[in-house]
């Protein structure tokens, strides 16, 4: 009798691992012949084979050198391209808990892994920052942004009008521990007062001796070449009041860990809408078609912009992407116009994963590469070929899980 139940154990017991080896192996998926671009700026790899094991990269790399593991899913790609999902480092999100994570699931949607919401953030939105949500984006904060006063425009900013005062948000916000402080440099068309060099000043100062970033809002060139001289961490926008001159060119090349967002405008162009048609809900298309038209005004202003960014991305700024606003697919249309600025398409796909996964200090994605979060979207085409096929998703992967692509959230 305890020979039969030694035997019965031990029939268990192996069952048991079997079963147990069974799901590891069942947890390993190769994503197989697909072309990768892996976000770190060298050649595509035609026919690459992507093995993830839960939510992080095994191996990425060319087929013939990466071992698909036995008892593997595997997914044949072929004819897709792979490239990691987009980081966006300046939104404004929805203030209520429901509609910041309707909005962070828009962004997974379309191929957004994670986002920057830039200083109009209530307290209460901040814990959200923890947690893993299901099919949404990664949320990071800069909770409540520092500007002057501007009655009647927005309320969600400190309002603050000296140095103590500034010091004084700098010290709440630590204590919140934003992932950024964001401040506006702008008198809105002369409407406001905008904060004074000796404002901004103390307050990268003291969001510096506090371990913490700042990211200014600006539109001015003199503003711009103030904030870097004081030592701000990025210009949230790019100047956008005239051509940028030589001596912003070269405190751009002094300051190399300096990041540009250039939140490029709308073109003022007639645009192809049709890709969103099927998406978005008909009023809210319709609502876009009508506003879809020529404005003169609106092309002088973008030329401005992108010259400056041509100009400093060829004197080799760091430059990451952002949107500056709650559209979740506006990330296509600014590395469109990051490419009709002069930058190469690879060079704009670096900015929207590695370059905005490493402003964000987010050092698990960004990069399709062992170890980090399986965080990648398929193509159904080359976007080096045409930066606009990044639209053409056959499917997105966040934290190794398909995202539910069946319907717009």
């Amino acid at each position: 009798m305890r020979r039969f139940h030694t035997a019965l154990l031990s029939g268990v017991l192996t069952c048991a691992v079997a079963a147990s080896n069974a799901f590891a192996q069942s947890a390993v998926t190769a994503y197989e012949n697909a072309r990768l671009i892996d976000g770190r700026g060298g050649a595509p790899v035609e026919t690459a084979t992507v093995i993830v094991e839960g939510s992080r990269i095994l191996a990425a790399g060319p087929s013939s050198t990466v071992r698909t593991p036995d008892g593997a899913r595997r997914v044949d790609l072929a004819g897709k391209t792979i490239m990691p999902m987009v980081i966006d480092t300046h939104v404004h999100l929805s203030p209520s808990r429901d509609a910041l994570i309707r909005d962070l699931k828009r962004r997974a949607y379309f191929g957004v892994g994670a986002a920057l919401s830039m200083g109009t953030d209530p307290v209460a939105s901040l814990p959200v920052r923890g947690e893993t949500i299901v099919s949404a984006a990664r949320f990071l904060s800069a909770g409540r942004g520092i500007t002057m006063p501007e009655p009647g425009r927005i309320t969600a900013p400190h309002w603050i009008e000296t140095v103590a005062e500034g010091r004084k948000v700098v010290e709440e916000l630590a204590g919140h521990k934003v992932d950024i402080v964001k401040i506006w440099v702008d008198n809105r068309g002369g409407k406001y007062k905008k904060l004074t060099p000796e404002i901004y000043g103390a307050i990268i100062e003291e969001a510096h001796r506090r371990g913490l970033r700042v990211a200014a809002h600006i539109f001015d060139l003199e503003d711009g070449k103030g904030l870097i001289r004081a030592g701000v961490d990025s210009l949230a926008h790019g100047v956008r009041d005239k051509d940028i001159d030589d001596e912003m060119v070269e405190l751009f090349k002094k300051t190399p860990n300096l990041v540009l967002i250039p939140n490029l405008p709308e073109r003022g162009v007639v645009a192809d809408l049709s890709w969103l048609q099927s998406i978005l809900p008909a009023d809210e298309w319709q609502k876009l078609e009508d506003a879809n038209r020529e404005r003169a005004d609106a092309q002088v202003f973008f030329g401005i912009q992108s010259r400056n960014l041509r100009r400093l991305n060829a004197a080799g700024a760091r430059i990451v992407l952002g949107t500056d606003g709650n559209r979740p697919w506006a990330a296509h249309d600014e590395m469109a116009d990051m490419v009709l600025s002069g930058m190469t398409a690879m060079q704009v796909i670096v900015a929207a994963t590695r370059n905005s996964a490493e402003f964000l200090r987010l050092a698990d994605t960004g990069t399709l590469e062992a170890g980090n979060s399986a965080d990648f979207i398929v193509l159904d085409a080359n976007p080096l070929e045409n930066i606009a096929n990044t639209r053409r998703i056959s499917a997105v992967y966040l934290r190794g899980a398909a995202v539910d692509r069946s319907a717009y959230p």
